[in-house]
């Protein structure tokens, strides 16, 4: 049975380029095994795979986790139904994926802000 998510607010993605499914697994709040079944039913998720076969996921393969995510445990789709949205032309405008975006963007902007207003030592 899928678990709906506790808390709908997921960690901050760090400004990193490359990231392992460890850290994509808690950054996404799902488990390594779920993220693998992911790539094997969503065409859109094809991480980098270098020696050793591990892989290395990027940012936007992150922010389509989080909205597959989305749409199984918070929206209650089906897999067949999670695949259609994603490959339809209503994934292109999906608002949800823009607010991650937009609260990533405004989190980020915020410890820049802090930074910027730290007392100079």
């Amino acid at each position: 049975m899928l678990e709906p998510s506790h808390n709908n607010e997921l960690p901050t993605i760090p400004g990193k380029r490359y990231f392992t499914i460890g850290e994509v697994a808690e950054l996404c709040a799902v488990k390594a095994h779920v993220l693998r079944y992911w790539e094997q039913e969503f065409p859109q998720l094809s991480p980098v795979k270098r020696r050793g076969n591990r892989r290395y996921y990027q940012r936007a393969d992150v922010i389509t986790i989080r909205q597959i995510r989305s749409l199984l445990y918070d929206q209650g789709y089906t897999i067949g139904g999670a695949k259609q949205k994603l490959s339809s032309h209503e994934a292109k405008d999906d608002t949800s994926q823009y607010k991650q975006l937009i609260r990533q963007m405004i989190t980020e902007l915020e410890d820049v802000l802090e930074v910027l207003n730290a007392p100079v030592k």
